[in-house]
């Protein structure tokens, strides 16, 4: 089949590094077992990164969209260097320089060089791979030597001593995940937060329930928002319990978690100094073999980062449908207009960020079984397909984040009520007579109900019609506190006796 001429044929590595720059530039040469290649004089990465971006020219993201992973990426390697100088595995001059150059990376330098695809093969290799030359270019410069003299540190020997991409890699997933999850449930929480202060600012507006989208009994449209912050809570509640499961790593295991090339003394020293850099509580996985092999608690912090994510657009839904029309729709509150609705219709005006949240939620819904079906993939001792789960993991936490942010500020906090609409539809609603069963009965209440319905007449004036009840008792029954169930007053019904007299 010919190639479609508009195509135009996939440039190397080294000529979309060019075109980023926009400038001709200057290369080294660097080898590895498979021979040499070119890489720009400037970049602090090197050989194996090249041919990552050779290899994999997928996404057209790289991991540098996720700051917090190259961030822990750094911090693992610190904390490597610093156990391997500890059992004596690395010279202290050369674990000084590794340790600096991962500092300045943590501190948020060179994030532009790890350049590598987030989707690619290799388990992880290429991403570790980058951050190794990265860190030993970068603490060359330190010692001031050209990059590329990997004689005097050198990225494999060196930064990578005592490692495997088998046990690096899923560590610092974990830190990442750990660090992003962090961020987004304080926006989370922000915005249960926020659905409390609409709780308590409709305290007292009454409104007509629903259920399976039919008229239900009277509540408040605060019990409706304080509903929202409850179930956000609640999932606040499940996802910090998955940062527990996220403290146990494989640190020290190297290749398939049988610990070889590593001293017998470093698997605790690395995990205790990576635990004082990030200042988290980590600890080693009791299983190493099983633990480079399991991506179990990825899947478990999938499914509650997808709970959340539906729970939060079901929120979404609601609003939708409570402020849809609003001439025509329910109408019982107002979203905030964020922009035009339409390029035809004058005036109109869409829920667009409920629209946007929900759109989060099932791309996190997808990337769920993603991690599902990554994670069931992996064989034998080690799972290669740990890249996309670290995408679809981070992503997903990063969309979660931003997605709760602009349903607070752009949405939320601007909501409000039409009062007098709702006040209006409960008047006519039939769902009060509800209130009224305990003191007229089921039957009484069914017979007046369908009544209600085939009139148009309010149910209060039905009621004292019938003589069931006073005009006073009515109106104090439907009160809208007693309504809401904020307050609750009850009776017995009267038990009426065979020759039809009221009993005591």
């Amino acid at each position: 089949m010919t190639r479609p001429q508009h195509l135009p044929t996939r440039p190397t590595a080294e000529e979309e590094y060019v075109a980023r720059t926009d400038e001709p530039i200057e290369t080294r040469t660097e080898t590895d077992s498979l021979g040499s290649v070119q890489v720009p004089a400037d970049a602090y990465w090197g050989v194996h990164t090249m041919r990552a971006l050779e290899n994999f020219p997928i996404s057209k993201r790289p991991i540098s969209v996720y700051p917090d992973l190259v961030i822990a990426l750094a911090q693992v390697k610190q904390a490597a260097s610093r156990a391997n100088r500890e059992v004596g595995a690395l010279s202290p001059q050369k674990a000084a320089l590794i340790d600096e150059a991962c500092q300045r990376i943590i501190d948020g330098e060179l994030n532009d060089q790890f350049v590598v695809g987030v989707i690619q093969g290799g388990a992880g290799t290429s991403t570790n791979m980058n951050a190794n030359e990265v860190i030993a270019n970068l603490a060359l410069e330190i010692a001031g030597y050209p990059k590329g003299r990997y004689d005097i540190v050198h990225p494999i020997d060196d930064v990578n001593r005592s490692q495997s991409t088998n046990d690096t890699y899923p560590t610092a997933l974990k830190l990442a995940m750990t660090a992003s999850l962090t961020t987004m449930l304080y926006e989370l929480d922000q915005l249960r937060i926020a659905f409390g202060r609409k709780g308590r600012e409709f305290a007292d507006v009454l409104k007509v329930g629903r259920t399976q989208l039919q008229d239900a009994v009277p509540m408040t449209l605060g019990q409706e928002f304080h509903g929202f912050a409850t179930t956000l809570g609640e999932d606040i509640a499940r996802l910090r319990e998955t940062i527990k499961l996220l403290s146990e790593v494989n640190l020290g295991g190297t290749a398939v978690g049988t610990g070889i090339t590593a001293d017998p003394g470093y698997g605790a020293s690395v995990v205790r100094h990576l635990s004082e850099i990030t200042g988290q509580y980590l600890e080693t996985a009791p299983d190493l073999v099983e633990a480079t092999s399991d991506t179990g608690v990825f899947m478990t912090f999938s499914s509650a980062l997808k709970r959340s994510a539906i729970k939060l657009s079901k929120i979404c839904n609601d609003l939708r449908l409570l402020s849809s029309g609003p001439q025509a729709g329910l109408g019982e509150i107002n979203l905030p207009p964020r922009q035009a609705g339409s390029s035809i219709m004058p005036g109109k005006v869409n829920p667009v960020i409920p629209e946007a949240v929900s759109q989060v939620a099932y791309a996190v819904a997808g990337a769920d079984v993603t991690v599902t079906m990554a994670s069931e993939s992996g064989q034998l001792q080690l799972n290669a397909f740990e890249p996309v789960i670290a995408h679809s993991l981070l992503q997903s936490i990063t969309w979660m984040r931003q997605a709760c942010w602009t349903l607070r500020v752009n949405c939320v906090d601007g909501i409000t009520a039409n009062v007098e609409r709702l006040d209006a539809m409960v008047a006519s609603s039939v769902g009060v007579i509800t209130a009224l069963i305990p003191f007229i009965g089921y039957h009484e209440a069914s017979k007046l109900a369908k009544q209600a319905l085939a009139t148009g007449r309010p149910v209060a004036d039905l009621v004292v019609e019938a003589g069931l009840m006073t005009r006073e008792d009515v109106m104090k029954q439907l009160q809208p506190g007693r309504l809401s169930g904020i307050r609750p007053v009850t009776q017995a019904i009267p038990v009426v006796d065979l020759m039809g007299e009221a009993s005591e």
